[in-house]
């Protein structure tokens, strides 16, 4: 299957790119995808995996299909073929 990832902003900066096309076999998670990311684009890392949890941090909002996954399935939504993912970093100030 193939999925489109997309980076907004500051993810855009580490990712040196604002989309890919990414193969997978299968099935996946949102969460698979993620690891499958910082696999191929390590710099990703530190902004989105928290290394204890190893789930993605607070800062950052994914969207698949332009759905928020804590209203699908959280880090387990399943995905499909053609489905586009989007990375968007959340600012917080104080």
């Amino acid at each position: 299957m193939v999925l489109t990832v997309k980076f907004i902003g500051a993810f855009r900066n580490f990712a040196e790119e604002d989309k890919i096309a990414l193969k997978i076999k299968g099935y996946a998670t949102v969460k698979e995808i993620v690891k499958e990311i910082v696999e191929k684009m390590p710099k990703l890392e530190k902004v989105l995996i928290d290394t204890e949890l190893e789930d993605p941090r607070l800062n950052a909002l994914i969207l698949v299909n332009g759905k928020e996954i804590s209203v699908l399935n959280g880090l387990e939504t399943t995905l499909k073929d053609g489905d586009e993912i989007l990375f968007v970093p959340v600012i917080h100030g104080g």
